[in-house]
């Protein structure tokens, strides 16, 4: 046999219909750009509605100081005593987690495996514990030396 035909050759080269599949592709692509653009709308949107948030918190948190800054200045003896008061709780409440870590530590096995002795612990030592700090914080709160800045300044 000689030579092939150039017909039964099959052709090193083929032709293809890319019309179609660009088409495709094309709706593809914009599909994906109009996702990415709603996407993109959506986190903008979430943008503002955060910084508008957020300069709700900050004004409230100004008014908020002013009023504590115009009482601790109509009560300046008070604020003194809450400073005084303040600074004496926080040594109890020293004392106090003193004892609580030393209740833990002494009965970690007993609180780690019995729900009932647990269940004392905390209500032995977790609403002292809570009012205690309610009230440390709100002594703390009054007594804070008002900053020129007009951030608080709590001790």
């Amino acid at each position: 046999m000689g030579p092939e035909s150039p017909r039964t050759r099959s052709p090193l080269y083929s032709q293809i219909d890319v019309s179609h599949a660009m088409a495709s592709g094309a709706r593809q692509d914009n599909e994906q750009t109009r996702l990415l653009r709603d996407i993109l709308a959506a986190q903008d949107r979430q943008n503002e509605m955060l910084e508008e948030l957020i300069g709700q918190l900050g004004a409230s948190q100004k008014q908020r100081a002013n009023e504590l800054g115009q009482w601790k200045q109509a009560n300046p003896h008070l604020a003194n005593n809450c400073r005084m008061a303040a600074e004496a709780l926080g040594k109890v409440q020293a004392e106090f987690l003193g004892s609580l870590t030393a209740e833990i530590n002494a009965n970690y096995e007993n609180l780690l495996d019995g729900e009932f002795m647990l269940n004392e612990f905390i209500d032995r030592f977790g609403p002292r514990m809570a009012h205690l700090n309610g009230i440390l914080q709100v002594l703390s709160q009054l007594s804070a030396i008002p900053n020129p800045t007009g951030a608080t300044n709590t001790p």
